[in-house]
């Protein structure tokens, strides 16, 4: 399987197309995120998601 963003998108995808690309269920992996962007103070958990977002291709066009 090819690690793209998921179809099923709540922003972009970028988390639904981790949790497909490793098996997961994509709500653990949303809320785990959301719980260490928070502990992070934000701010690189915001930017990793969006250069995500931009460098993985969109599952839709394949």
């Amino acid at each position: 399987m090819k690690l793209q963003r998921s179809s099923e998108k709540v922003f972009a995808g970028v988390l639904g197309g981790f949790a497909e690309y490793l098996g997961w269920d994509k709500t653990l992996v949303r809320v785990g995120y959301a719980a260490v962007t928070l502990f992070t103070a934000f701010i690189p958990g915001i930017l990793l998601y969006i250069v995500a977002a931009v460098v993985m291709p969109d599952g839709d066009n394949l």
